[in-house]
């Protein structure tokens, strides 16, 4: 298990994003499903540096934690966003529309969508103050999901 520790902030997504595909090469991950993993990364960090500290006293000084756990048998990698934000479970809301006319309509709210479809399992749990969204992802016989 590996983990970091960022200024829950923007500037901080490649960072994050680096640590995780750091992790994935080392694993020999199959470039497909980094990819994947990369775009749900992306899609929780952004939410977690854009949304989970708007309106606390000190916005500047929230963090993010990420936790990197290679799991065996089967081979899956589970990653864990950890926050100390407003309590927010992303998976209570329903799901986009998805049909063409509502993309258009509108801009934003897919990410969690996309996490989902994406991931093989996404959990989330609100213990001692913090918001704990993990994703889990096969490594095995998910090349062609």
């Amino acid at each position: 298990m590996e983990s970091l520790t960022v200024p829950a902030k923007i500037d901080y997504l490649d960072e994050a994003a680096d640590f995780i595909e750091a992790n994935l090469q080392a694993l020999s991950c199959p470039d497909k499903i980094q990819l994947q993993i990369r775009l749900a990364v992306e899609e929780v960090f952004v939410n977690i540096a854009s949304y989970a500290y708007e309106g606390s006293a000190h916005p500047e000084t929230g963090k993010a934690v990420l936790t990197f756990t290679h799991l065996e048998n089967p081979s899956r990698v589970q990653i864990s966003f950890a926050d100390e934000g407003v309590p927010f479970n992303p998976l209570d809301k329903e799901d986009s529309d998805t049909s063409e006319e509502a993309i258009m309509a509108r801009a934003g709210g897919m990410g969690i969508l996309l996490v989902k479809n994406m991931m093989d399992d996404v959990e989330y749990v609100y213990r001692d103050g913090q918001n704990i969204l993990t994703v889990t992802k096969n490594l095995t016989g998910g090349e062609d999901a």
